[in-house]
């Protein structure tokens, strides 16, 4: 009895979120490490009377620490470009390229100086930390799009599955055709087209090539991955020896539920997260 696609649509989950996906700590300290120093000097800059005087005599005896100056922005970046009816500057605060003056106008009319001398903040360090926890959130994005690659990876080794022996992580095609001396071509636009399989599992009498994906929202790459991995399937077939597996989830789906049952009703081998949870997985062995 085939499986019902309503039924197994509606097990999609939410959100995969991991405790390390808001925010990775170890990089945030390991940022604000790398200018402890030139951040507790600037310190002494808190609470100023004079701050522009002050700013320019620590400056010009510790030049490095204007390398801290783009992170009190939130910018990760050596060089900050501005503009304005006094003109356009790019500022580098690295290899430092302007007068000590213009870079006293950067301090005040970005409000940097407004922040140190008037006690807007009471520790740099501490402050830093938190701008580096808020740009750190940026890369969640990145942390997302492997959160599925992860938990497909740790039911994959729950099968009793070893890594660079039984399954391989990210394999091209050619890279497998040369393992294992199979004609992928079928699937590779005869050699044109590189694709990547997120994993690769190989057992005594067949190679499994999954992708993996989780989409928490919608928007027009859904309807794109539904058909690409539906002529992936189909291309498959005629492949002995080659089975294409499909790992995906999230509430993104519903959005394109049509092009996700095409897929469905062609694919033999395609799952969720409540597969992953019921050893779909050991039926590959």
């Amino acid at each position: 009895m085939g499986r019902d696609f309503n039924s197994w649509l509606s097990g999609f989950r939410d959100s995969i979120s991991d405790y390390a996906y808001y925010v990775n700590f170890d990089k945030v300290y390991r940022n604000v490490d790398a200018i402890k120093v030139e951040l507790n000097i600037l310190n002494s800059l808190i609470g100023s009377n004079n701050i522009e005087n002050d700013f320019e005599e620590l400056v010009t005896k510790y030049p490095e620490t204007l390398k801290c100056i783009p992170v009190l922005l939130a910018v990760r970046a050596n060089e900050i470009y501005a503009i304005d009816g006094d003109g356009e500057f790019t500022y580098n605060f690295k290899t430092p390229n302007l007068t000590i003056e213009q870079y006293k106008v950067f301090m005040r009319k970005t409000g940097l100086f407004d922040l140190i001398a008037n006690h807007v903040v009471n520790n740099l360090v501490d402050y830093a930390t938190g701008v580096e926890t808020g740009l750190d959130s940026n890369g969640r994005k990145n942390r997302g799009g492997h959160l599925m690659e992860n938990l497909v990876e740790s039911y994959i080794q729950k099968a009793g599955f070893i890594k660079n022996s039984t399954y391989f992580k990210e394999m091209y095609i050619h890279e497998i055709t040369e393992k294992w001396d199979i004609d992928l071509s079928a699937i590779s636009n005869q050699g044109k087209m590189e694709k990547r399989f997120d994993f690769v599992i190989k057992t005594d009498n067949m190679i499994y090539g999954i992708e993996t994906n989780f989409y928490a929202s919608s928007g027009s790459k859904l309807n794109e991955t539904a058909r690409s991995y539906k002529q992936i399937s189909q291309e498959v077939e005629t492949i002995d020896g080659f089975t294409f597996v499909w790992f995906t989830d999230g509430k993104g789906w519903n959005s394109a539920k049509n092009n996700l049952e095409e897929t469905f009703d062609v694919m033999k081998h395609i799952y969720n997260i409540n597969d992953l949870e019921n050893e779909i997985l050991l039926i590959l062995k």
